[in-house]
C-alpha cells in the first residue's frame, strides 16, 4: 500500500469544502443562540470572531502552503514544536470534532426519526456518509458541491427577506464576559475553513491556492453570518427552504467533518500516535482504516453523547488547537513566513483569552483530557521512541 494522498483539489473545491465546514451549526443554530445572548451586540461579535478567525486562517494558510501534507497543526506542531504540542493538537481536533459530528448527526436524526429512532437514524447516516467519503475524493466533492449549493440558496433566501423586513431590532444587554463568551462561541463556526489546510496533502499548487482558498472562505462566511444575524434581529421566521438548508448544511459538516478527521488519523497513524494501519493509503489513493476508524468513533460518541455541551466542548479544544497552531506560524523563517509575525501574536493571545471565558466546567473537562492524551503520548514514546 502507498501513504501518499492525491493531489485532486483545486481553489474552488477548496473553497467548497471549507464552507461545507462553516455552513453548518454555526449559522443554523450558534447564531440564533448568539442573538438571544447578546442582541445586536451579535454584529460586533461576529465581526470580532471574523478577526480572530482571520488571524488564525492566514496562519494556518501559510504553515499549510509550506508543509502542504495532511495533518495541518499536528504536522506543523510535530516539525516546528516539539512532539507533545504536535500531538496536543492532534487528540484536541480529535475530541473537539468527533464530539461536534456525533452531535450534528443527532441533531439531523431528531428531524426525521424523531427521539424513538433518533440513535439509530444517526448511526445510519454516518454510515451513509462513509460510504460516500470511501468512493473516493471526486465523488465526496461533488456530494459537498450539491449540499453546499442547497445550503447557500436557503441562507441568501432568508437574508433577503431580513432586508425587506420593517420591524425594529432586537436588543440585549450581555456584558463584558458574555460577549466574549458569544465572540468564542462564533469563532467555532468560522473554523470549518481548517479543513483546507487538514486536505493540504491533496491539493494541488498548495502555496498559491491554500492562502487564496481560506481567504475567500473566510470572507464569504463573514458576509452570509451577518446577514443571517440582521435577519433574526428583525424577526424574520424561518421557512420550510431554511429547515430544508438546515438539514443540508448539517450534512455537509458531517461530510467534511469525517473527511478532515479521516486525515488528522491518517497523520497521526503514520507517526504511531496511534495504530499504525491508520497510516496506510488504500488502492485508489484513499486512507480507507482512517476512515472507518473515524466513522467508529463517531458512532461510539452518538451512543453516549450529549448534544448539550457539545458546541462548547468544542469551542475550548478548538481554541487551543489553533492556539499551537499560532505558536507553529511563530516559528517561521524570513523566507518561509508570508505574513507579518504579529499575525502570529494576534492569533495566539485572542485563543487563549477567548477559551478561558467559556463555563469553567468545559474548560476543566478539556484540560484533564489533554492531560491524559499527553500520558498516553509520553508512553507511547518510551515503548516505540520516534517515528517518522
Amino acid at each position: 500500500m502507498s501513504s501518499e494522498l492525491k493531489r485532486e483539489l483545486g481553489v474552488t473545491g477548496a473553497v467548497l469544502l471549507g464552507l461545507g465546514s462553516i455552513l453548518g451549526t454555526g449559522v443554523f443554530v450558534v447564531i440564533g443562540l448568539s442573538v438571544d445572548m447578546a442582541g445586536t451586540a451579535v454584529l460586533g461579535a461576529i465581526l470580532a470572531a471574523a478577526l480572530v478567525a482571520t488571524c488564525n486562517g492566514l496562519n494556518s494558510a501559510q504553515l499549510a502552503a509550506n508543509f502542504p501534507v495532511a495533518g495541518g497543526t499536528y504536522e506543523y506542531g510535530y516539525r516546528l514544536l516539539t512532539p507533545a504540542f504536535g500531538f496536543t493538537a492532534g487528540w484536541m481536533f480529535l475530541l473537539a470534532k468527533s464530539a461536534s459530528a456525533a452531535a450534528a448527526a443527532l441533531a439531523i436524526a431528531r428531524r426525521f426519526a424523531g427521539e424513538g429512532w433518533l440513535i439509530p437514524g444517526a448511526l445510519a447516516i454516518i454510515a451513509l456518509l462513509t460510504l460516500i467519503i470511501l468512493g473516493g475524493l471526486r465523488r465526496t466533492s461533488l456530494v459537498n458541491l450539491l449540499i453546499v449549493s442547497v445550503t447557500l440558496i436557503a441562507l441568501l433566501v432568508y437574508i433577503a427577506l431580513g432586508l425587506d423586513a420593517d420591524e425594529p431590532l432586537m436588543s440585549a444587554s450581555p456584558g463584558i464576559g458574555g460577549f466574549f463568551e458569544v465572540c468564542a462561541l462564533i469563532f467555532v463556526g468560522y473554523t470549518g475553513y481548517g479543513r483546507i489546510a487538514t486536505m493540504g496533502g491533496e491539493i494541488r499548487e498548495p502555496a498559491r491556492n491554500i492562502p487564496l482558498a481560506m481567504f475567500l472562505t473566510l470572507g464569504a462566511s463573514a458576509l452570509l453570518y451577518l446577514g443571517v444575524a440582521w435577519a433574526q434581529l428583525k424577526g424574520v421566521p424561518t421557512s420550510g427552504l431554511w429547515k430544508v438548508g438546515e438539514v443540508t448544511a448539517l450534512l455537509g459538516v458531517l461530510l467534511n467533518l469525517v473527511l478532515g478527521l479521516s486525515r488528522i488519523l491518517y497523520a497521526m497513524g503514520r507517526r504511531r500516535d496511534m495504530p499504525a494501519c491508520f497510516g496506510e493509503i488504500a488502492p485508489g489513493g484513499q486512507p480507507r482504516a482512517a476512515i472507518l476508524g473515524v466513522a467508529a468513533l463517531i458512532c461510539l460518541l452518538i451512543l453516549v453523547g450529549d448534544i448539550g455541551l457539545a458546541w462548547s466542548f468544542s469551542a475550548f479544544t478548538v481554541l487551543i488547537y489553533y492556539a499551537i497552531c499560532n505558536l507553529c506560524a511563530l516559528r517561521l523563517d524570513a523566507r518561509q513566513a508570508l505574513y507579518p509575525r504579529a499575525l502570529g501574536y494576534a492569533g495566539l493571545a485572542s485563543c487563549v483569552f477567548l477559551a478561558f471565558w467559556l463555563d469553567w466546567r468545559v474548560w476543566s473537562v478539556g484540560l484533564v483530557l489533554m492531560g491524559l492524551g499527553l500520558v498516553w503520548h509520553r508512553w507511547r514514546r518510551s515503548c516505540w521512541g520516534d517515528t517518522v
